[in-house]
Parts: C-alpha cells; sequence; structure tokens
C-alpha cells in the first residue's frame, strides 16, 4: 500500500554533523571519533547540530496516513494536489487490512484470523470504491472541477505522494514517535522503511539513536 525512496540527502552527513558539533573545539574538528561523540550529544540531549544536514524522503500511502504525517510540523512537505491532477495517475486504489479494535486500547488495532469478517471487510471497501471511482470519473467527463471532485473519494483508500524534507533532529524526532507501538500500523511501517534509507545516508548517525539489534 505504502512505499517511501530516498530523494536526497545531504552527502557524508555523518561527517559533517559531527565537524559541526565540535564547532567550539576546532584543533579537534577533524577527530574521526565520531560514534562516541553522537553517544554522548544523545545521552546529554545536545540534538541542534544535528539540523545541519537534511534529507528529502518521497512517500506514497493513502491520504488518511498522509494527513497523519502532516502533523510532523518541523518538517517541509510538498503533496500530490488533487485539484489539479486527476488522482488515478498515481496508480491504484488501495484495499485496507482488515483489523479489529482493540477494546482494552483505542489506540490499538488487531489482526483478525476471521475469514468470513476478512472477506466481509474487502467487500464492503470494493463496493464504496466502486461507486466512489465510477462517480468520480463521471463528474470528470462532465465537466465538473477536479477540486470539487474528490469529494467523492474515499481518503483511506485513496493514493497520495508527499516529499518531506527535514533536518536530522526532525527525522530522529519522527521516529522516535512513530516507530512507537502506539503508532498505527500502515504508518508504523512507513516510519521503519524511513528508517532503513536514512541507515544507507547517515549510519553513524542512525545507528548511535536506533540501534539495529533493538530495531
Amino acid at each position: 500500500m505504502s512505499a517511501v525512496k530516498l530523494v536526497w540527502a545531504t552527502p557524508e552527513a555523518d561527517k559533517h554533523l559531527a565537524y559541526i558539533a565540535r564547532v567550539s573545539n576546532p584543533s579537534n574538528q577533524d577527530n574521526p571519533n565520531m560514534e562516541g561523540l553522537f553517544k554522548y550529544m544523545m545521552r546529554e540531549g545536545h540534538v541542534s547540530p544535528f539540523e545541519m544536514c537534511h534529507a528529502c524522503v518521497e512517500i506514497n500511502t493513502t491520504r488518511d496516513i498522509g494527513r497523519q504525517i502532516l502533523r510532523h510540523r518541523s518538517f517541509s512537505f510538498q503533496e500530490f494536489s488533487q485539484r489539479y491532477a486527476d488522482v488515478t495517475q498515481l496508480g491504484e486504489f488501495a484495499i485496507r487490512e482488515c483489523r479489529m479494535q482493540d477494546k482494552a486500547n483505542r489506540q490499538n488495532s488487531i489482526e483478525s484470523d476471521n475469514l468470513a469478517m476478512q472477506y466481509w471487510w474487502e467487500g464492503a471497501q470494493k463496493r464504496v470504491l466502486d461507486d466512489a471511482k465510477f462517480m468520480y470519473e463521471a463528474a470528470l467527463d462532465k465537466g465538473i472541477a477536479k477540486e470539487q471532485a474528490r469529494a467523492l473519494l474515499p481518503e483511506g483508500m485513496t493514493m497520495s505522494r508527499m516529499y518531506m524534507v527535514g533536518s536530522y533532529r526532525s527525522w530522529i524526532h519522527y521516529l522516535n514517535s512513530r516507530l512507537h507501538m502506539s503508532t498505527q500500523k500502515e504508518h508504523r511501517q512507513i516510519a521503519q522503511d524511513v528508517l532503513v534509507l536514512l541507515r544507507e545516508a547517515a549510519p553513524m548517525t542512525m545507528n548511535v539513536f536506533f540501534p539495529k539489534e533493538l530495531a
């Protein structure tokens, strides 16, 4: 349902972050011991130097999950606009997994192994989606403005694409929040995929804040 990819990142981010973090100790700025420095910064909460390098990620997901992502306001975003473009350009609509409400925790859902419930839930979505797609396309054919026709589309099954740009400080905060089990499963998967990408762009930084043995 969702996919992410790294668009760009500050080259040699770990090296630059360590160099900038040692600004008050010029004679030691080229010290190759980055891991020890980053561990100290994490432990002491000295995270402002991580604002000096950035990464941009492309995220393809449904619009309801996109609304959760947009709440992280320390980032800059550009999103596919349904006002100007036909949403079918982004490919197929999404059919969502069948999960039941956790009665002990309203922020949690539980995967269902009830085949009858799974078939019903899939059928319910397809019924809504068939009607929505038919009427959306009919509205466009009749000349209804795209910004109005989009009102017919279910956010939870309609795909969107956004670009999310932020400093490593923002990415660290985002991952700390969205890798947590209290995050909706679909959004948590995006965070896990983002972490994989950022491990390639800034491996030392990411491994200090998100050790692989804890992933």
